[in-house]
C-alpha cells in the first residue's frame, strides 16, 4: 500500500521541524564544547550527552520516533569496547546513554566539518586515516589502549561505514586486535535504526527502534579473528530477529514498548 500524499506531507513537516531543531542544538552545543575546552574530559562529556538527549527528545516530540532497548544488564562498569551496527545517525547520538564516558573511532575527515567537527575534536576521538591501511590499524590499537587506560569505552563500527537495513558489510579486524592486545571485553550492539532514519533521506519515519545489547565477549585467550567472528555472529543473528524490512511498505510501525531516554 502506498503512503498517502497527506501522510507524506505530515511526515515531511514533522521532519522539517526536527531538522531545524537538530541544527540549532548542534550549533549551540558545539559552541558550548568549544568554550568548555579547559575543563576536564568528563565535564565536556556532560555537554555531549546533553546534546544527544536534547536531540533524541526532540526527535520523539516531532517525529514520534522512540526506542526500546533490551540487554542493559550486559553493560558493565567499563572500560570496554563496543561493536555496534551502523545504519544511521541515530546510534551515534544514543550510544552515550549507556556507555559512558566514551571515545569514538571515526574517520578523520569528520573533524573537518564546520562547527560539528570542532565539537567532535573537543571530545578527543580516535580519528583515523582509513586510507593508511595497516598504519591505521596500528594507530587504532595504540590510541585505543591509551583511551582505555583513561577509563573510557571505545565505540567502534566494525563494518567501517553505514550499511542499509538488511545488508551486511565486511567486519574489519582493527577493533578485535585492540580487544586482544588490551585484554578487555567486547560488547556487541544491534539495532534497526536505519529503517526509521535512513541514510540520505529527509523524512524520519515514526515507530519504535529496537536496540539489543549483547553479553560481553571476553578477549582473553582468544585470537582477534575469534573475537571478531563471535561479535559478528551475535550482531547479525540479532539483526535478523529485529529487522522488519516490509514495515514501511505497509504503512505501519512495528509494535513494542518505548523506553524513551532511559
Amino acid at each position: 500500500m502506498k503512503r498517502s500524499a497527506f501522510r507524506t506531507t505530515v511526515l515531511y513537516c514533522r521532519s522539517l521541524l526536527f531538522w531545524l531543531g537538530f541544527a540549532t542544538f548542534t550549533v549551540v552545543f558545539a559552541l558550548l564544547l568549544f568554550i568548555s575546552f579547559p575543563l576536564p574530559f568528563d565535564r565536556r562529556f556532560v555537554v555531549t550527552r546533553a546534546w544527544s538527549g536534547s536531540t533524541i527528545a526532540w526527535l520523539r516530540i516531532t517525529c514520534n520516533l522512540r526506542y526500546d532497548v533490551k540487554g542493559l544488564e550486559n553493560v558493565g562498569a567499563g572500560p570496554g569496547i563496543v561493536f555496534a551496527k551502523h545504519q544511521s545517525t541515530w546510534e551515534t547520538l544514543t550510544l552515550n546513554f549507556w556507555f559512558t564516558p566514551q571515545s569514538w573511532v571515526v574517520k578523520r575527515e569528520l573533524q573537518w566539518i564546520p562547527i560539528f567537527g570542532c565539537g567532535m575534536y573537543m571530545m578527543d576521538p580516535i580519528a583515523l586515516n582509513r586510507r593508511a591501511g595497516r598504519r591505521a590499524v596500528d594507530q587504532l590499537v595504540d590510541l585505543g589502549r591509551k583511551h582505555l587506560r583513561k577509563g573510557r569505552w571505545i565505540i567502534i563500527f566494525p563494518e567501517g561505514t553505514r550499511t542499509a537495513p538488511g545488508k551486511r558489510g565486511r567486519y574489519r579486524i582493527g577493533g578485535a586486535l585492540l580487544a586482544q592486545r588490551s585484554g578487555v571485553a567486547v560488547t556487541p550492539v544491534a539495532h534497526n535504526a536505519g529503517e526509521y532514519w535512513p541514510r540520505r533521506r529527509f523524512i524520519k519515519e515514526p515507530g519504535v527502534i529496537q536496540v539489543r545489547i549483547g553479553p560481553p565477549i571476553e578477549s582473553n585467550n582468544k585470537s582477534a579473528q575469534q573475537i571478531l567472528a563471535q561479535a559478528e555472529s551475535w550482531i547479525e543473528t540479532e539483526m535478523a530477529n529485529i529487522t522488519t524490512l516490509t514495515v514501511h511498505h505497509h504503512g505501519a510501525p512495528p509494535t513494542g514498548t518505548a523506553r524513551g531516554d532511559d
